[in-house]
C-alpha cells in the first residue's frame, strides 16, 4: 500500500441498507477512517449517509458501527483509523423491553 492508496475494507450491511447496495450483503469501500468509508459508500450507493447520520452530523443513535467487532463509539467514532482488510459491520441498535 502506498501513501496515496486508501485501504479497502469489507462492509457488511443488514437488510435495511441492502436496498441501497442492490441487495448485496457485503460491499467494498475505501478510506483511511470510518467517515471516509461512509463517504465512499455514499458515492457508490446514494442515500447511504442519510441512513447513517442525523441532521446534526452525528451517527444516528439507532445505528451501530463495528470495526473488527469493536463498537466505534468506544474506539474514536467516525475518526477511527482503518487498515487494509478490516471488516465493518453496520447494524441497527436493538432495544429490549421490560415487563
Amino acid at each position: 500500500m502506498t501513501a496515496t492508496t486508501a485501504p479497502t475494507v469489507q462492509v457488511r450491511v443488514t437488510a435495511v441498507l441492502q436496498k441501497l447496495t442492490g441487495g448485496q450483503k457485503t460491499v467494498e469501500a475505501k478510506g483511511t477512517n470510518v467517515n471516509e468509508i461512509l463517504t465512499d459508500l455514499e458515492a457508490r450507493h446514494p442515500g447511504f449517509r442519510q441512513q447513517m447520520f442525523a441532521e446534526d452530523g452525528q451517527l444516528h443513535r439507532f445505528v451501530n458501527v463495528y470495526l473488527n467487532d469493536e463498537d466505534i463509539r468506544y474506539t474514536g467514532g467516525v475518526d477511527t483509523v482503518i487498515k487494509d482488510g478490516d471488516v465493518i459491520d453496520i447494524l441497527p441498535a436493538l432495544a429490549g423491553g421490560g415487563r
